[in-house]
């Protein structure tokens, strides 16, 4: 039996070996972001009794050299207030001084520091820096500046 092969032009071979250059960059690229310690991290983190119950996940976005790069709600250019807003509407036209207000900034205060508790404790990690969730925040419509 022959089989007849249909012969392609050069723009498509070109174009194929193109795709296959850039899908191997991109697979070269992404390949070395995997880390097995932040899944574990991150499952640690969702696990626990006091962090479960929240309404913010903490999660570690990277870590180098010793460094946890981890995700939170706070930020220099949003106000608490306004993240307090959102995970607990209760909240929503409260003043600062309000004593719900305080409750809930000193309650996000303590499931931060056992997130960083959490972090800290792993035998990879020396330091912890906070990044702020930017997504987190545009999933909700609230663009920072």
């Amino acid at each position: 039996m022959v089989t007849i092969e249909p012969t392609r032009d050069r723009f498509t071979r070109n174009y194929l070996i193109f795709l296959g250059v850039l899908g191997g960059l991109l697979l070269a690229w992404w390949l070395p972001t995997l880390d097995p310690r932040v899944w574990g991290l991150n499952d640690q983190l969702a696990t626990d009794p006091e962090l479960a119950v929240y309404s913010y996940r903490f999660r570690v976005q990277s870590i180098d050299n010793g460094v946890a790069r981890v995700y939170s709600p706070r930020s220099t250019r949003i106000p608490a207030l306004r993240f307090l807003a959102i995970v607990e509407p209760r909240l929503r036209g409260r003043h600062a001084n309000d004593p719900q207000v305080i409750a809930a900034q000193r309650k996000l205060g303590k499931v931060q520091g056992r997130a960083r508790e959490i972090v800290l404790f792993h035998p990879g990690v020396s330091r912890l820096v906070w990044v702020e969730d930017i997504d987190w925040y545009a999933r909700r419509g609230i663009v920072i500046p």
